[in-house]
């Protein structure tokens, strides 16, 4: 199986991260897409991340009917901080003939090397690099050559969307239409999150 994951926080889930999976799906021919919401990110320690089973809902509502994309709650489910590298060597495990597809935008790539076992995870799974509008990352040429040779690019339109600006907007009253899906603008709405008086973890 030619199997995609993408992992987030997906707080909220939003067009961005569809248009994103649904491009990688398209261009490496991936049976399978796996949505990977995290527990703990190492990287967002300090960062207050909305209850898991809220954000797994607004996933269910975002990929209905999207019969390739799948969730998976194995990050969430585990204590203390979630790394890729452990999730990628789990699956590998648990199915060696899998090829895995690991996906991350463009802006990541910066911060790739300081992950843990950054040659690890290059060695589990081919790197999908979503690089928007074809931009040249001159950072790819300064990495280990072992993370290079995994490394494939999808370019995408430059869609524009972050989870953390629209939160913000969402705090300020402003609208999100468009930017999630419909069901997910209502999900929120309904929830009371992200404004001052949401439920965090």
């Amino acid at each position: 199986m030619r199997l995609g994951l993408l992992g987030g926080t997906f707080d909220p889930v939003h067009l961005g991260h569809l248009i994103m999976a649904e491009a990688c799906r398209e261009a490496c021919q991936l049976e399978e897409i796996w949505f990977i919401p995290t527990g703990k990110p190492p990287h967002k320690v300090t960062a207050e991340i909305t209850d898991s089973r809220k954000r797994i809902e607004m996933l269910e509502m975002a990929l209905a009917g999207a019969r390739e994309f799948k969730i998976s709650d194995r990050e969430v489910k585990r204590s203390g901080t979630t790394y890729t590298v452990d999730t990628l060597t789990q699956l590998k495990e648990e199915e060696p003939s899998r090829d895995l597809y690991f996906i991350i935008g463009a802006d990541s790539l910066h911060d790739f090397p300081t992950w843990r076992e950054p040659e690890r995870i290059a060695e589990l799974a081919t790197i999908l690099v979503v690089n928007r509008s074809g931009k040249i990352m001159p950072e790819v040429a300064t990495l280990p050559e072992k993370i290079r040779n995994s490394i494939q690019m999808v370019t995408i339109p430059d869609i524009g969307i972050a989870s953390s600006d629209l939160r913000q907007r969402v705090g300020e009253g402003k609208s999100i239409r468009f930017q999630v899906p419909r069901s997910v603008d209502v999900y929120i709405k309904q929830h009371d999150l992200y404004t001052a008086s949401s439920e965090t973890e």
